[in-house]
């Protein structure tokens, strides 16, 4: 090997590992930061109890449930779609033009900035279909965001199956439906489940969208009179308090709980996919 081919690549050995620690320096400072600046604003007054303006107490438990509302609306709503969608796409459609307009489509909606949900949603659930701002408008504006994500990630699943595996039920006897459910499903149970979990968090952090659609509301209600109302995520409710109030204490810890909340999702995802892997793998 030539001198000039030796440096060419201790060349790039070096600036991969430049990135590689820049990268992980961008995050560890970020982590830090936000956890440093935040965790000494947490306390129990914070979490457990809501904002008075009278006496000027600062909660944020009607936060913390509004954005626990938003995530079981929308993932009842694009778990059953995007799911069901992939397994039309990969098992039913005969059309192959069709399915590639299809994920065309669903590709270029995932790459439509959130701002643009949230104006849509608002023109159309709010006011079209008359929810005015709420929870319920919020979470259908992200049921169409996530749609693809869960779509495709569950598409992609599904063609790890092998084929073998649907052959060989179809030559035991089972219908279509059949070997879905009972082969391909499980099978692929593992990117399912990843998926959805990585779709939790990008609804955890979105708030560009809420803006226009779940309001500013910082009232506590149930779950069903919630999803009628107007109500702050913790994201639109970090926001009010940087930019609107300049509560930046607040906002930092609101910012370490979703940074924890974030960490443990992925944690989450990754882990429940290794549980399935090795399950399958048994």
């Amino acid at each position: 090997m030539s001198i000039k081919r030796k440096l060419y690549i201790g060349f790039m050995c070096a600036l991969m590992w430049f990135c590689a620690l820049l990268t992980c320096a961008l995050v560890a400072f970020i982590l830090i930061y936000v956890l440093v600046k935040g965790i000494p604003g947490i306390s129990w007054r914070l979490l457990s109890s809501k904002p008075s303006y009278l006496s000027g107490t600062i909660g944020i438990l009607p936060d913390i449930l509004n954005t626990l509302y938003i995530i079981i609306a929308a993932l009842a709503a694009v778990i059953p779609l995007g799911a069901g969608a992939a397994v039309y796409l990969n098992e039913y459609a005969k059309n192959k033009r069709v399915v590639r307009m299809i994920e065309y489509a669903a590709e270029t909606l995932s790459g439509i900035p959130s701002i643009i949900y949230g104006l849509v949603g608002m023109l159309f659930f709010c006011q079209f279909l008359n929810m005015q701002t709420s929870i319920l408008a919020g979470a259908l504006t992200l049921v169409i965001m996530n749609l693809p994500t869960v779509m495709r990630t569950t598409q992609e699943s599904l063609k790890t199956v092998p084929q073998s595996y649907r052959e060989g039920a179809f030559g035991l006897g089972a219908g279509k439906w059949r070997v879905i459910r009972t082969v391909v499903l499980p099978g692929c149970m593992d990117g399912v489940v990843t998926g959805c979990i990585l779709a939790v968090g990008r609804i955890l952090g979105e708030s560009a969208a809420l803006l226009f659609t779940a309001g500013y509301a910082h009232a506590l209600n149930g779950f069903f009179e919630g999803l009628r109302s107007s109500g702050a995520t913790l994201t639109v409710a970090l926001y009010v308090y940087a930019k609107e109030r300049g509560e930046f204490g607040v906002a930092f810890a609101i910012g370490a709980i979703l940074m924890v909340m974030t960490l443990l999702i992925n944690l989450t995802a990754a882990a429940v996919g290794a549980w399935f892997k090795k399950r399958r793998s048994l």
